[in-house]
């Protein structure tokens, strides 16, 4: 039986051990700037959980975290999809392999949908994994039109 909690300032460690094993498991390599990335996001993450800029929801089994999931609340220009500036993004999406093809993260994304749709959000993006774009395609999701330029690695001058 699986039981879904939200998360607290005390899971920011627990969360970004999630996050790292996320992109391990994606083939990132544990390197310098992995570690530091991690040692960055858990007084991110943390901050965060307290204002109530991210919301996370842990999952449990017989007493042990099992997954987690996380929305992050942006503030967002009014745009022509929709007037309100504010839009959800979804991150830290992890299940650990003992608890994976049971409906674990299919759960985790309905408690997350289903709390930006209360809190009349109507723009929910996130970036998935080739392992979860299945998931979140069968529940709606498309691909969009985003670009990215990162200035650190090979930016255009």
């Amino acid at each position: 039986m699986f039981e879904t909690r939200l998360a607290t300032e005390a899971d920011a460690e627990l969360i970004t051990e999630h996050r790292r094993r996320m992109f391990v498991e994606m083939g990132r390599p544990e390197d310098e700037r992995m570690r530091t990335m991690l040692v960055a996001f858990v007084p991110w993450v943390r901050e965060r959980l307290r204002d109530g800029r991210y919301m996370g929801w842990m999952v449990e089994q017989a007493g042990l975290v099992v997954a987690g999931g996380g929305m992050y609340l942006m503030d967002f220009p009014p745009h022509f999809r929709d007037p309100q500036p504010l839009r959800a993004y979804l991150l830290n999406f992890y299940v650990s392999p003992e608890a994976r093809s049971r409906g674990v993260a299919k759960g985790l994304l309905k408690t997350a949908v289903d709390e930006a749709r209360r809190r009349g959000i109507r723009v929910v993006s996130l970036h998935a994994s080739e392992a979860g774009r299945p998931l979140y395609e069968r529940n709606g999701f498309a691909a969009s039109n985003e670009m990215m330029l990162n200035l650190g690695e090979g930016a255009v001058k």
